[in-house]
Parts: structure tokens; sequence; C-alpha cells
């Protein structure tokens, strides 16, 4: 990607995190997440230590961020259970980094899949639930 390329590409992210509520906020983090895995895993394959030690890092940093943002008080046992999956998915890949394991990427990879599932599902819930509210307004 060419370098105008890449600062259109930032600038059109910019924009739409300070746009963004709080559940698409969360939603490009899980997609930042799986995007920085793929690119390691790729990296891995390559044998491009440096970019894939920097790809898994950055995804551990995003992991912690979701953890981070987690409401242990309104969230209950779910979040309880997120957070034991985060703290494990970071210790999968720092094992997966240190031993070049891609397939610790690739399981950390579908667990992020499965949470992104999950968390979609719900905004369109909320979105449903937002409409029948204005409606009735």
């Amino acid at each position: 990607m060419n370098t105008f390329a890449k600062q259109y590409q930032q600038v059109g992210t910019s924009s739409e995190i300070e746009s963004a509520d709080p559940h698409r906020l969360i939603q490009m983090l899980i997609d930042g997440a799986i995007s920085r895995l793929v690119v390691a895993k790729a990296m891995m394959e390559r044998r491009d230590l440096a970019k894939k030690g920097e790809n898994v890092s950055m995804a551990i940093s995003i992991i912690g961020g979701l953890q981070a943002s987690l409401d242990m008080n309104k969230g209950g046992e779910i979040a309880a259970s997120l957070s034991a999956l985060y703290d494990y998915m970071n210790m999968k890949l720092a094992q997966a980094n240190a031993n070049n394991d891609p397939s610790g990427v690739d399981e950390v990879i579908s667990l992020m899949r499965t949470i992104k599932e999950g968390w979609d599902g719900i905004r369109e819930k909320a979105r449903a639930k937002e409409a029948n509210s204005s409606e009735i307004r």
C-alpha cells in the first residue's frame, strides 16, 4: 500500500473512531485484533520474526484493552468469563509467539471470531430494540 493510501486509511479510521458509539468501538477493536493475528500468522510463515512479534504484541495489547473495558459490576458472570477467556488468549499468544506456533494463533483467531459473532448479534438486537422503543414514542 502506498503512503497516500495509508494516510487516507488512517484518516478514515480516525473519523470512524470519533463518530463510533461504544458498541462499535468494541467491534473495531475485535476486528483490529483479528487482522493483526492474521498478519502475525503470515509473518510466522515468512519467518519475519520482527513483524510477527510486532503484530502479536499489538493483538495482545488490543485484547488487554478489551479486557479492561469489561464492566465487572454490570457484566456479572459473562464479564468474568470473558476476562478469563482474554487471559487465556493472551497466554496462548505469548506461547505461540515464543514457539512460532501458527496453530496457537489460529486458535485465538477462532475464539475472537466467536466473540465477534456474539457481539455483532448483540448490536443487531440493540438496534431492533431501539427502533421498537422509538416507534412507541
